[in-house]
């Protein structure tokens, strides 16, 4: 299973290869990106981070942590 993650707003694309079952959460986390500070978008809808990655390319725009 192949996720194309294109960060917003610079365009930087990452693609994560894993396997059935996976979350967004374990993608972001194999690129070394805290969930706590990413917002993950699919066709201009939020995204869990705990949801199984379904979809083949998402965008992801990185927030300031909330501590």
């Amino acid at each position: 299973m192949l996720c194309r993650f294109t960060f917003i707003p610079d365009g930087t694309v990452l693609v994560y290869q894993g396997r059935p079952g996976d979350t967004y959460e374990a993608a972001l986390l194999s690129f070394g990106l805290n969930p706590d500070t990413a917002l993950i978008f699919c066709r201009g809808k939020s995204l869990p981070q705990d949801k199984e990655i379904e979809e083949g390319e998402v965008g992801i725009f990185l927030a300031s942590s909330r501590g």
